[in-house]
Formats: structure tokens, C-alpha cells, sequence
């Protein structure tokens, strides 16, 4: 294996940088809080009979017999220090659901966040109630449920224990209140939305409450500050739990019509029904079909443009994959190195993370230009058998004439074994090509340590994988194989080295790839120090990051970064942040950075060796606040010539039912071969009329490939599990680059969908 960095980029950043800045912090001495709980805080609760009406008012005399939970502490800034503020919350349990009730004081109510109204919004600015299950007791999975003080909804399914996929939609209802004492709120958790073993009379739960005024954070259970399915208390006496049939029926219909617009312009109506279907075979194990899937709800792509030689990297919006996608999660491949304190290595480039995924469903539905293709049905299998998560995915692809791929069917199929107290061993395969008549397949295999019980409340974590492609016209040089070791402390020192080998033929059809024939390495490790209580700041992280890859064939460097990162934080939630990076990049071909889109000249970096600093500054206001926003200075050489780039995000909500944003982005290029500005804008507006029924719109653009696009949605969610959606989309182009639009597409769809819950 060759060395991590070269000898000259390691002295320069260790001795020149990294000691002389770690030297020259003076901090305080702080006495760390290490007393409080350690994960062992079990409770029984009742159950009862009668289910709690759930408006937001505790008025209900159900509400007397159920348990009172008031032992809560700080995890936020002092952890295990004394709230602020009082909390209480109710628990207890009927046949069919978990219900949950909170009363948080406050001296002055005023002082409430409560910024968002539309239902399934992330809930980052407001203060909260989370509630988080793990059902299996497993310390490895579970579910997050979130409410504010507008009664607003928000859920997510937990991923390599601390990462949460916000993006799955369950069935579950809360309100909330207030008076003169504070915010009340009221949940009710039906059982046959979530999973979990019916042999076992214990869960894993916790609680925790977020004041955004001051960005405190009050918990029932926390280690090293954090609050996760490892780190919670026990309920215990879950008995006589009932799901009913455990049959969700979701018909769906379509109404859609497609417009391209021009000299040879069409249009094309289409009335599609769509049928879901999920049934718990038990307690444990889910089954779902889909069939005639349409995906026209759902969320448009941010817009990104690549100044990088490599493919980009969107993430999946798609409720059907989105259900259980937890446990198709491989190797902590996508993780960054770092997903427990949230200080992702930014030496590391994003696409590089993801490198290697087994299985990516963005493949699937979509041809190689990112146009939609229909799937005729799809059917998954997943849940637990004993202390297996298991997962199977079938999908019937529709043909796709215009690129020629014919109609596939692909499956994908995952089995992890949970061990030990935290870690996981698995095996995953594939099948088919979703963009290609190519045949392929791929075997795979992973370990994932993690232990969150060490002393002084410190994490370590790690991983091993290997994968192994058969692609037709492929022979040999077609596997992939890393680990990785990590200490994600969220106080103090933290750190981690990866490696990550990926071959010349490694192919995963219904994966993703961005590099082949490399190896990386990615290296970080850095201090993070908490003021003492009462003061304006909250903390500040200075750390290392490195990064290097390499080509496998002659061991040579394909790319190299490496620099220091700094960021401080306040009570307010304002975060400065400051980063120098050395970089070194090895064009084995000419790079051609830009393309004008009149077709008249391209931009090209000549093959060759080249080391460039750059250097990042900004600022980031704390979210709570009715004006917000982030802006930073991005400056330095960028391979033979130089880069400056900002960026301004601004957010402004000058009441709940409003929510405007703008983003900027531009970056002045300048080369031998030709100078060009690359510019990014994005605009959207949240409107709220109720809790029920709002109205979103985004417009995009880009003077790269000059497109510009408009999405609305007016989205209508009556109670959970039945909603409506008016979706329209409209596209421009300035094909002359002279600033007159041409309109290209339009589309409108109109959708309903119902559950049937038996």
C-alpha cells in the first residue's frame, strides 16, 4: 500500500499548520459533566383502554393513568446540567397505538419557535418534541417522530444508527397547543406503521426536547451528547400489541399532460392509475407491491453545476424506495468518514463518498440522461426474522426506446446479521441493468463495528467491506474493498482513516460509481472544545482533513487535498467557519472545464501536473430566526489559473405561513485557455394556508447549460396516509446566451391518493 500522503504535503501541513494552530488556542478549563445516565433508565408503562383524543389538549381524564416522565437534563450546551425549562411527558399504550403527551414550560410563551406550518416541512427551526422507538431493543435502528408547536408532523427512519432518512412518509397524527404556561402536544403512534417483535415486552425509547431560542437541548437519555437508538431508556411491559389485517391499500390516479412546445411542438394527455400495496406478513416482516408507478409528486432535483471531472451525485426522493431503504445500507459506504458529530471531511470530495454504493435506486426509473422510464411493477420484501434484517427489491423496468435499453427486470437482495451489542455483518447481491442490455450482477459482504459504551462517553466505529462484479464483456479487475476506523466524538478529540479500493472493471449496474481503477484514502482527525456555560460562544473544532487517490495501474496520484478546518459556534446557533486546502490534481487528458452552450468555444485544461491552495470563509446565521441566511467567500489558484467564487443564501419567514428563500452562487474562472463565470440561482417560496394545504414553488437556472425551470406543487394532506397534488413544471432555454428565454416543456399533473388501513 502506498503512503497515506507524500512526505512534503504531510510535514507541510503537521508542522507549518496544524501544531503551531492547535498550540495557539488558549482554552478555558472546563469541568466535564460525565455523571447521568448511561442508557440503563427502564420504565413500565400502563396500558389502557381508551385512546386519547388528539387535538393538543390534554383534557382527556385517559391522560391521569398514563406514566409521568419529568427526570430530563441538558445534552445541549452542558450535558447532564439542569434544563431551563420544565418538561413532562405523558406515555402509555392501547392495543393499536403508543400514545405520547408533553407539557413544555416556559417562562414566556412568546419566545416559542414555532416558524413552520406545512405539514412534513423539517421542523430544524422550531422548537420540538422527538420521540425515538427502537422497537427491537437492537440499539441499531429505529424511528424518529417530531412535533412542534404548530402541530406540524415530521418522521425519518434511522440509518447507520445516527444518519435519519427524512424521507419516508408513516402514518401517525399529533397536534399540539398553547397557553399562558407554555406548548402542549399530543401523538399517537399506531403499531401498524412500524415494526417490531411481538415476543419481546421491551423498547428502546427516548425523549427529547429543542428550545431554539438559545439552542438547548434537553433529552432523557444522552451520551456524548447525542441522542440515537444506541444511546436510550427501556419501556418496558409491550404486550398484546395488535396491527389489525396489516394491510395498507393505496389506489392512486394520474391525470397528467406533457407539452413540448416549438415548431414541431406536441401534446400528450395521459390518465394512469396506480395501485400500492403494503402488508405486514408479521409483526416483523413487510411486504409492498407497486404497480403502474408513477413518481410526478415528487420533488424536483436541486440544481448543481460540476466544475470537477466526475459525475455528480443526487440523492433519492422516491417514497418506494425509501421504505425500510435502512436496511440496504452497505459498508457506511456515503457516510463521509464521519456521521455521528456531523463534521464530515471536507478534503474528501462529496461524489468521492458515494463511490462504490452496491446498490443506488436512482439507477432504477431513469435512463442515463436522467429522463423518467416507466416501471411497470415493483415488488420488496423486508423486516426482520430473529436478529436478521432482511431486504429484497423486484423491479419490472418498462423498455426504453429512446435510448434502446429494453424492458429489465432487477432485483436486489440484503441480509445483515446483528452482532455483539452494536455491529452488524451482512452480505448483499444484484442483479440486472436498469440502463443497459448488458447482463450484470454483484455479491458483496460487509462488517460495521461500533461501540458507544467506552469510558468518558467515547464512540468507536468501524468498517470492512469487499464487492465483486460480473459484467458481460468484463473479465477480472472488477472488485471493490475498504474499511475504515473511526472515533466520532462530538466533544473533544475526534478522527478517522478510510481506504477505499475500487478496480478497473468494478461495474455495479444498480450502484454507483464516479472513479474506477483507484485507491483513496481519506484521513481527518481534530479537537473540539465547549465554553463554559453562560457565555456568547458555544464551541469551536479545529481539525485536519486529508485526502489522496491514486491510480491502481501505476501507483501514481490522480488527485491530493489536504488543509486545516476551523468553526465556532454561539448560543444562537451562528456558526464562523473558516478552511485552507492543498490541492494537487494529475490530468492524464485534457480536462474540457466548459462548454459554451452556443457552441462556440470550449474551455480546455491542457493535460498535466498541477497544485493549487484554496481557501474558504463564511458565516451562518442560526435557522430560528425569521431572517436567516449563509454567505461565503470562496478564493485561490484553481489548476493553471484562479477561482473566486460566492455564494449568499438568504431565508426569510415573516410569519408561519410564509417561507421565501433565494440562493446565489457564482464563480469567476479564470484560465489560460479562456476566462468564464459560472453562475447557479435559485429561488422558492413555502406558502402555508393551513397545517393541511399549501402551495411550494422553485425556480432554477443556470448560464451553463442556460436552462431555466419552474416547479409548483399545491399539496393537500386532509390527515396522514390521504393526500392531493397539483404539480406543474415549465422549462426555458436561452439557446443564444442573450437573454431571451425560449419556452421548451411544460408538464401538469394532477394526483390522488387514499389508504385503506385494514
Amino acid at each position: 500500500m502506498h503512503a497515506i500522503f507524500s512526505k512534503s504535503s504531510w510535514l507541510c501541513v503537521l508542522l507549518k499548520l496544524s501544531i503551531p494552530a492547535l498550540l495557539s488556542i488558549s482554552f478555558p478549563v472546563v469541568a466535564q459533566l460525565t455523571a447521568g445516565s448511561d442508557g440503563g433508565k427502564t420504565i413500565e408503562i400502563p396500558k389502557l383502554s381508551e385512546g386519547a383524543s388528539i387535538d393538543g389538549v390534554l383534557n382527556e381524564a385517559v391522560w391521569s393513568q398514563a406514566l409521568l416522565i419529568d427526570d430530563f437534563h441538558q445534552y445541549e450546551p452542558v450535558e447532564y446540567a439542569q434544563p431551563s425549562e420544565k418538561t413532562e411527558i405523558w406515555v402509555y399504550y392501547t392495543e393499536e397505538a403508543l400514545y405520547i403527551a408533553h407539557h413544555f414550560w416556559e417562562d414566556d410563551p412568546d419566545l416559542i419557535s414555532a416558524n413552520i406550518l406545512r405539514q412534513g416541512q423539517g421542523l430544524q427551526p422550531d422548537d420540538i418534541l422527538a420521540v425515538i422507538l427502537d422497537p427491537y431493543l437492537d440499539r441499531r435502528n429505529g424511528y424518529r417522530f417530531e412535533v412542534n408547536a404548530n402541530g406540524v408532523r415530521w418522521e425519518g427512519l434511522f440509518q447507520n444508527i445516527t444518519q435519519i432518512e427524512g424521507s419516508w412518509d408513516g402514518i401517525w397524527q399529533a397536534d399540539a397547543s398553547r397557553d399562558d404556561t407554555g406548548w402542549y402536544g399530543e401523538m399517537r403512534i399506531p403499531f401498524q406503521t412500524i415494526s417490531f417483535d411481538p415476543n419481546s415486552d421491551s423498547w428502546g425509547i427516548n425523549f427529547s426536547r429543542s428550545i431554539r431560542r438559545d439552542n438547548e437541548s434537553i433529552a432523557w437519555v444522552s451520551r456524548n451528547r447525542q441522542v440515537n437508538p444506541s444511546v436510550a431508556g427501556t419501556i418496558t411491559g409491550m404486550q398484546g400489541m395488535q396491527q389489525g389485517v396489516g394491510l395498507d391499500i393505496i389506489p392512486s390516479v394520474v391525470m397528467r399532460q406533457d407539452r413540448v412546445i416549438g415548431a414541431a411542438g406536441t401534446t400528450e394527455d395521459n390518465f394512469e392509475p396506480q395501485l400500492d400495496v403494503f402488508y405486514k406478513i408479521t409483526t416483523q416482516l413487510n411486504a409492498s407491491l407497486t404497480i403502474n408507478t408513477d413518481f410526478s409528486a415528487t420533488e424536483v432535483d436541486s440544481r448543481q453545476v460540476n466544475l470537477t471531472r466526475f459525475s455528480l451525485f443526487f440523492p433519492e426522493k422516491r417514497d418506494f424506495f425509501i421504505r425500510d431503504s435502512d436496511i440496504f445500507e452497505f459498508g457506511q459506504i456515503g457516510s463521509g468518514g464521519d456521521f455521528a458529530s456531523g463534521l464530515r471531511n471536507p478534503a474528501v470530495p462529496s461524489v468521492a463518498t458515494q463511490n462504490a454504493r452496491p446498490f443506488f435506486s436512482r439507477r432504477i426509473g431513469l435512463s442515463t440522461s436522467g429522463a423518467p422510464v416507466d416501471i411497470n411493477a415493483g415488488a420488496k420484501l423486508s423486516g426482520r426474522i430473529g436478529d436478521w434484517n432482511v431486504g429484497t427489491l423486484m423491479i419490472s423496468q418498462d423498455e426504453n426506446i429512446a435510448s434502446g435499453v429494453d424492458s429489465q427486470n432487477i432485483f436486489v437482495g440484503r441480509a445483515v446479521l446483528n452482532v455483539m451489542d452494536e455491529s452488524q455483518i451482512g452480505v448483499i447481491a444484484t442483479d440486472g441493468d436498469p440502463q443497459s442490455n448488458i447482463d450484470n450482477s454483484l455479491v458483496g459482504f460487509d462488517f460495521r463495528y461500533r461501540n458507544s459504551r467506552l469510558a468518558g462517553g467515547k464512540i468507536l466505529q468501524g468498517a470492512l467491506f469487499y464487492q465483486q462484479t460480473d459484467t458481460d464483456g468484463k473479465k477480472g479487475d472488477d472488485a471493490s474493498w475498504g474499511f475504515g476506523v473511526q472515533s466520532p466524538n462530538t466533544q473533544g478529540w475526534r478522527g478517522g482513516y478510510i481506504y477505499k479500493q475500487v478496480e478497473e472493471n468494478f461495474d455495479p449496474a444498480v450502484g454507483f460509481v464516479s472513479r474506477t481503477d483507484m485507491e483513496d484514502h481519506a484521513l481527518d482527525f481534530g479537537y473540539r472544545h465547549f465554553f463554559r456555560p453562560g457565555g456568547f460562544m458555544r464551541s469551536t473544532y479545529l481539525g485536519f482533513d486529508g485526502y489522496q487517490s491514486r491510480d491502481l495501474s501505476d501507483g501514481k496520484i490522480i488527485s491530493e487535498n489536504y488543509g486545516l478546518r476551523f468553526t465556532n459556534n454561539n448560543n444562537s446557533g451562528d456558526n464562523l467557519f473558516a478552511r485552507v486546502i492543498q490541492s494537487r490534481e494529475i490530468l492524464r487528458s485534457d480536462f474540457a472545464i466548459n462548454r459554451f452552450s452556443d457552441g462556440s468555444r470550449t474551455v480546455v485544461i491542457p493535460a498535466g501536473e498541477y497544485s493549487f491552495d484554496d481557501y474558504l470563509i463564511g458565516l451562518e446565521m442560526g435557522n430560528q430566526r425569521k431572517l436567516t441566511g449563509r454567505a461565503n467567500v470562496r478564493w485561490g489558484d484553481y489548476f493553471d489559473g484562479t477561482r473566486f467564487q460566492r455564494t449568499v443564501s438568504l431565508g426569510w419567514r415573516p410569519t408561519r405561513q410564509y417561507d421565501f428563500s433565494a440562493q446565489f452562487t457564482e464563480s469567476e474562472i479564470h484560465l489560460p485557455a479562456g476566462n468564464f463565470t459560472v453562475r447557479l440561482i435559485n429561488l422558492s417560496s413555502k406558502i402555508a394556508f393551513s397545517s393541511t394545504l399549501s402551495w411550494s414553488n422553485l425556480i432554477q437556472y443556470d448560464n451553463v447549460s442556460e436552462v431555466m425551470g419552474f416547479n409548483s406543487r399545491l399539496h393537500w394532506i386532509p390527515e396522514a396516509g390521504r393526500q392531493a397534488f397539483l404539480v406543474f413544471n415549465y422549462g426555458l432555454i436561452d439557446q443564444d446566451k442573450d437573454n431571451t428565454f425560449v419556452s421548451t416543456n411544460s408538464d401538469i399533473s394532477l394526483k390522488f391518493n387514499y389508504t385503506f388501513r385494514f
